[in-house]
């Protein structure tokens, strides 16, 4: 028996970052899923993505936290393993939706537009290892423009499923925890 999930799109509450259903097929044997398919990107009405010139796997421990990174490119975000709550924070200067909270569970089959400016991260929450796959329109590149926000400014309300330690390196980067809080982001780009 065939199975056929159909690609969608959904808006948030983010201008412009978009949760996708990809397109899957099930069989016996398992299943297919679509990464990217730009006709379907058109016909949804996602605007132009791409050419996407970097692709990134990470593989994060259950309770692993990464980001929130808003790096000077559009992203196409998703879990093929695993699963993982993203959490989405717009910190683009002048946006109507600045500062708003979008949080998504993340399972295969599931993909997140993410906008320039706006910024990315996830919480591993599956046992065993989440491979997260990022999709770039840009090179990444020490130093390149960019913000990042602690993800766990209380502030932002991110309701994080398992609790972080701070302490431990296992659960958050340094870099991660010692990024500005949204206030002191404030009149940033």
């Amino acid at each position: 028996m065939v199975e056929v999930t159909d690609f969608a799109v959904s808006p948030s509450a983010i201008e412009g970052l978009s949760v996708i259903t990809m397109k899957q097929v099930t069989d016996e044997r398992g299943t297919v899923r679509e990464l990217y398919r730009a006709s379907a990107c058109r016909a949804g009405g996602l605007p132009e993505l791409g050419p996407w010139v970097q692709i990134n796997a990470t593989e994060t421990a259950q309770g692993g936290l990464r980001g929130l990174h808003a790096e000077a490119m559009n992203k196409l975000v998703g879990v093929v393993s695993g699963e993982a709550l993203g959490a989405y924070v717009d910190l683009r200067a002048g946006s109507a939706t600045r500062g708003v909270v979008v949080t998504v569970t993340l399972r295969p089959g599931t993909q997140v537009l993410v906008p320039c400016g706006v910024a990315n991260g996830f919480q591993a929450t599956a046992p065993g290892p989440t491979q997260y796959v990022y999709c770039f329109d840009q090179e990444w590149a020490p130093g390149m423009a960019g913000l990042a926000c602690n993800p766990l400014d209380p502030a932002l309300g991110i309701e994080w499923p398992i609790p972080v330690d701070p302490d431990d390196r296992s659960q958050i980067s340094e870099k991660d925890l010692h990024a500005p809080l949204f206030a002191d982001l404030e009149g940033t780009t």
